[in-house]
């Protein structure tokens, strides 16, 4: 296996070079040809993300990629000269309007054993005026990012292009660089609640679920990584089996239809592990029901479950 800095290198080049034409096909075809070792498939693109782009003049020709730098150098630290300066000039600032893709493929039998692939797609738009003869922006920072301030319809600014982001060994992830205390713990229990349920008999975790991962720095100054399990289901999630109205029968076909539309079993206890602590009461409703004249889950799913409401816990 390739070091893993050569594999960023030919990562980062690789997304370099695609074409966003060629849609997510193309880039998967390149993925693969690239290391065909692994059986990569796009599960999830997550959009309506951005963050500051650059400026450019009334003809939208590039004036600098980067508004930050810019405004640092063009200020020399003051705001009112950068705004004086510039009003009149017909200048606009642009954002980069994001859509993160997300690849898996599985390397193991454990559920956690999944690379993660992820690659960002952007597009440079014009997002408002640079300056206006009415805003006088206090600090850089507004001036950089204001809250109050008339915007353009995002009208792109040449093609959209391919970013690599990260790839992430995510057993790796889990079992040698804790996330933190309580949500390294949490994201193992995860794991392992899947793997002892039913859930793990049909497709692999992350033809499922992707980890959300952030970054951010400890009290001693060491970079930690947040990760949240999300789903990769298309559209519209269904609202969880309501607890508090359904029991018996139409409690039992409210799960297994639920866990029909998501595409695999035991995929209710799931969805109601990352979402609100009010819909824990569902966990309750079941159990109740099968501690009485009904039995609609397997062994190995009501132990899990017996083991959450001993012990309960979300991500």
């Amino acid at each position: 296996m390739e070091p893993v800095i050569t594999r960023i290198e030919q990562l980062t080049a690789l997304c370099n070079a695609a074409d966003t034409a060629g849609g997510i096909d193309g880039l998967t075809a390149k993925l693969k040809a690239l290391m065909p070792e692994y059986t990569f498939k796009c599960v999830l693109s997550r959009g309506n993300w951005h963050r500051l782009g650059g400026v450019v003049d009334g003809d939208y020709q590039q004036v600098s990629d980067n508004i930050s730098h810019w405004a640092e150098q063009e200020s020399q630290g003051d705001v009112d000269t950068l705004v004086t300066k510039y009003m009149g000039m017909g200048y606009f600032a642009t954002r980069l309007a994001g859509n993160t893709h997300y690849f898996t493929a599985p390397t193991g039998k454990d559920p956690q054993a999944f690379m993660q692939f992820e690659v960002e797609e952007l597009q440079e738009v014009v997002d408002r005026p640079l300056v206006e003869r009415d805003w006088y922006p206090d600090s850089i920072e507004e001036f950089l990012d204001p809250l109050d301030y008339p915007r353009l319809e995002p009208e792109p600014i040449g093609r959209s292009y391919y970013r690599f982001r990260r790839m992430t060994p995510i057993d790796k992830l889990v079992t040698e660089n804790p996330v933190g205390t309580g949500t390294h713990l949490k994201l193992q229990r995860f794991f392992n609640d899947w793997k002892a349920s039913s859930a793990c008999e049909g497709e692999p975790f992350c033809r499922h679920w992707v980890l959300a991962l952030r970054e951010f720095a400890d009290r001693d100054g060491e970079t930690r990584i947040n990760a949240k399990p999300v789903s990769v289901f298309a559209g519209q999630l269904p609202d969880l089996p309501a607890a508090d109205r359904l029991s018996g029968a139409e409690l039992a076909n409210a799960v297994h239809s639920y866990d029909r539309v998501l595409g695999y079993p035991f995929a209710w206890y799931f969805m109601m592990l990352g979402s609100t602590a009010s819909n824990y009461t569902l966990a309750d409703a079941v159990l109740q029901d099968l501690m009485g004249a009904y039995d609609y889950l397997p062994k190995r799913d009501l132990k899990v479950l017996r083991e959450w409401e001993a012990k309960p816990y979300g991500v």
